[in-house]
C-alpha cells in the first residue's frame, strides 16, 4: 500500500463528534503513554507532523481522526498508564477511549507494546477488554531499534509469561528507522481488500 494522502480531521470526545465513517474499515493505535503512538502513525504514513509527538507522556488527550487516501481513518486513542496528570483527568481520558472501543464502528485496534518493558496491568487489561468483546486487533512491538536480534527473542520470551501470543501474529517496529512499516501497511491492505471483496460477493 502506498499513502499518497494523509490528513488531519478532526479531534473529539463524544461520539456525537466522530466523523462519518467512510466505506472502509478503520484503523485504531492504542498504548501506554509515551509508546509510540504518533511517531507510530507519522511514520507509516510518511508524514513527520501528522499527529503530534512529545517525550512528555499523556500528550495524545483527545480522540484524533486522520484520513488516508481518503480510503479509511487512522484514529489516534489518548495514551494511558504512568502520564502525570491528576486522577480525574486520567478519569475522563479512559472515558473518552472506552467510548470509542465500545462503539460500533468498524475498526481493529493495534495495541502498542514497547518491546523493552514487560506488559503493565493496564496493556493487559486493554488485551483482556479488546478480547472479551470480541474486538479485533494485533500487536505491534514498538522501539525495535532499541534492541538487538538476539534481544529481541529473549524479551519476546519474557513478555510470553504474561501474554500469549505467536511470533508469526504479532508486527514490529522502529519509528526511528521505519523498519516493519511496510509490514503495516501490508496488513491493512490485506484486511482492507478482503472487506471489499465480501462486499462485491453480497
Amino acid at each position: 500500500m502506498k499513502i499518497k494522502q494523509a490528513d488531519f480531521v478532526k479531534s473529539a470526545v463524544y461520539e456525537k463528534d466522530y466523523p462519518e465513517q467512510l466505506k472502509n474499515m478503520e484503523f485504531a493505535f492504542v498504548g501506554r503513554s509515551n509508546v509510540g503512538k504518533s511517531s507510530l502513525i507519522n511514520s507509516i504514513t510518511g508524514r513527520k507532523k501528522l499527529a503530534k509527538t512529545s517525550k512528555t507522556p499523556g500528550r495524545t488527550q483527545l480522540i484524533n481522526f486522520f484520513s488516508v487516501n481518503k480510503e479509511f481513518y487512522i484514529v489516534d486513542l489518548p495514551g494511558y498508564g504512568f502520564a502525570k496528570v491528576p486522577k480525574e483527568m486520567k478519569v475522563e481520558w479512559g472515558k473518552t477511549m472506552d467510548r470509542y472501543i465500545a462503539s460500533s464502528r468498524n475498526k481493529l485496534v493495534f495495541v502498542l507494546l514497547d518491546i523493552r518493558r514487560i506488559p503493565s496491568q493496564e496493556d493487559i487489561d486493554m488485551l483482556v477488554y479488546l478480547d472479551h468483546h470480541d474486538i479485533p486487533f494485533k500487536i505491534i512491538f514498538t522501539k525495535m531499534d532499541k534492541v538487538s536480534n538476539n534481544e529481541k527473542f529473549k524479551l519476546l520470551k519474557d513478555i510470553k509469561k504474561k501474554v500469549e501470543f505467536h511470533n508469526d501474529d504479532v508486527l514490529f517496529h522502529s519509528s526511528l528507522t521505519d523498519k516493519g512499516k511496510d509490514d503495516i501497511l501490508a496488513f491493512i491492505e490485506s484486511l482492507i481488500t478482503t472487506e471489499e471483496k465480501k462486499e462485491e460477493e453480497i
